[in-house]
């Protein structure tokens, strides 16, 4: 059993109960220019024709990519159950979805021109084997472009004070928590910043990282930033008492910011990182 076993284990878990839980939480998240988080994404491919989607989940991404024609679409995943409902989707009817490990890519040299990553380049281990095969599967001068997760943008923000009181409280439901009932250390933290992925990406023959930051709102009725916020790996292993818990006081502490319509303003920010293959 290798070191990841445990990391995979438990997203194919969480996966199997929530196969579309990224693209239902962040799918109607915009940014100030309007675009999702998966749009913006898109816009950083266009012109490449074969393109890889990295942690597809189910498929909303690739969909996204497959309205320009002629373009040759692959995505690989750890969940069958996310994958199954990818398989679903008819714009994807073409598109070669492939159970399997970013570590171990089912694909040829030189398949894709662009290979792109929403929300799971951070969660993947042995990131240097990772790198190595997306190279591998790239042609040169190819692009891999990906978003990661950059937390709370932070309280003087609009919307940024509701994401920190959140983070806060699971923070300390967390520390409260059994080690036993907590999920296991996921991804590679280098991931998450320009100068580590440079330093993972380089070894494996791209350039470096073009790294941009970007807010995006996820504001709405006080039960649908609960449903967004909530994805949350973190709360996978709590149980249900506990989960409830938290959501009745994250309502409470969002009260005094929800506006008289009902809107409870919220955001994050991702970066969005894209670097050519040498």
């Amino acid at each position: 059993m290798t070191t990841t076993a445990p990391q995979e284990a438990f997203l194919q878990a969480f996966h199997a109960e929530y196969p579309a839980v990224t693209a239902e939480a962040f799918g109607r998240g915009h940014a100030p220019d309007g675009r999702s988080s998966y749009a913006i994404l898109c816009d950083r491919v266009v012109g490449s024709m074969r393109v890889l989607d990295l942690g597809c989940g189910d498929g909303l991404l690739l969909e996204l990519l497959a309205r320009s024609p002629g373009r040759q679409l692959a995505g690989v995943d750890l969940s069958s159950h996310s994958l199954a409902l990818a398989r679903r989707r008819p714009a994807l009817s073409e598109a070669k979805l492939e159970e399997g490990r970013a570590q171990e890519l089912p694909f040829a040299d030189d398949s894709f021109d662009a290979c792109v990553s929403h929300m799971a380049l951070m969660l993947m281990s042995d990131i240097e084997q990772v790198a190595a095969e997306v190279a591998r599967v790239l042609s040169p001068g190819g692009v891999l472009a990906c978003v990661v997760g950059g937390g709370a943008v932070g309280g003087e923000a609009v919307g940024g004070e509701a994401y920190e009181r959140f983070l806060t409280l699971l923070r300390r439901t967390i520390e409260e928590t059994p080690a036993e009932r907590r999920i296991p250390a996921l991804g590679d933290r280098r991931t998450r910043g320009r100068e580590g992925l440079d330093e993972v990406l380089g070894p494996a023959g791209f350039a470096a990282v073009d790294w941009e930051t970007i807010p995006i709102d996820l504001s709405g009725p006080v039960e649908q930033v609960w449903a967004a916020v909530s994805s949350l790996y973190d709360l996978g292993p709590l149980d249900r008492a506990t989960v409830e818990l938290l959501r009745k006081t994250f309502f409470v502490e969002v009260r005094d910011m929800t506006t008289s319509d009902g809107v409870v303003p919220c955001a994050f920010k991702i970066h969005l990182a894209t670097a050519r293959l040498r």
